[in-house]
């Protein structure tokens, strides 16, 4: 039987990459989306055109948690188990001290930290039955705090503390573990990182390069089929947090 892997964000940049990797290696995928939806039935598309009925699409808004269940559900119908989430959706922007909203703690906290965990108990059930994973995207920077992120640093702080929570409360039977990236696609707004800032940060990087969604990939490929691994925040980041 084929593994399914819900993957949330799914359309998109480090997402898509994600869900080619894992349709490349015989995963079945339950494609999230908020609103890409041009972007998530093209891969799709792509996707089913190599291995018919292999992708589904599921479009919802995370931060309503009450739909989360029902989200899961909907997979479930659809691919009859799920082996794996993999928490992908975030967003990104900077927070500088005195500029902190209401409504960016809601974005940030919400799409990093809220979504991720009440998904996690949504889907628990499903993947304690098939023995399952989850893997988040944590960030380096959630304990070595780049400036003028605070609310982002909070949120993927807190991300780090719910996987080894949950990753000690659900074993045996499902393993929890987040991958940590340090720079890998560069924001689309060109006003996070100016073409300075770009370059200091990619001259630190020991391996001499950003990293790539292949590269996080790889990683989230590792940990979902490592069977005594859990718990584990695993930098992704070409050795720039040794440097940090």
């Amino acid at each position: 039987m084929e593994k399914v892997a819900l993957v949330t964000g799914g359309a998109r940049r480090v997402g898509a990459g994600i869900v080619r990797y894992l349709h490349d290696r015989g995963w079945r995928v339950a494609l999230h989306y908020r609103s890409s939806s041009a972007d998530a039935q093209a891969l799709a598309d792509e996707l089913n055109a190599r291995r018919p009925e292999s992708v589904a699409l599921f479009q919802a808004d995370l931060l309503d948690t009450a739909k989360l269940p029902a989200l899961i559900t909907q997979v479930l119908t659809r691919f009859g188990r799920l082996d794996a989430l993999v928490n992908n959706a975030s967003s990104f922007f900077p927070t500088p001290v005195g500029q902190f909203t209401e409504s960016a703690w809601q974005d940030l906290l919400g799409s990093n930290l809220k979504a991720p965990i009440f998904l996690a108990q949504a889907a628990v059930a499903a993947l304690r039955e098939s023995r399952g994973a989850i893997v988040s995207i944590a960030d380096i920077h959630a304990d070595r705090p780049y400036p003028e992120h605070t609310l982002y640093t909070v949120a993927k702080a807190g991300l780090v503390a719910m996987t080894r929570s949950l990753a000690r409360e659900l074993a045996p039977q499902v393993r929890v573990n987040a991958v940590a990236p340090g720079s890998n696609l560069w924001p689309d707004q060109d006003s996070v990182f100016d073409a300075t800032e770009r370059a200091r940060i990619e001259a630190t990087i020991p391996l001499a390069r950003t990293g790539t969604p292949q590269d996080l990939a790889q990683a989230i490929h590792f940990l979902l089929e490592a069977p005594y691994v859990t718990g584990v925040i695993l930098p992704v980041d070409g050795g720039r947090s040794v440097v940090l």
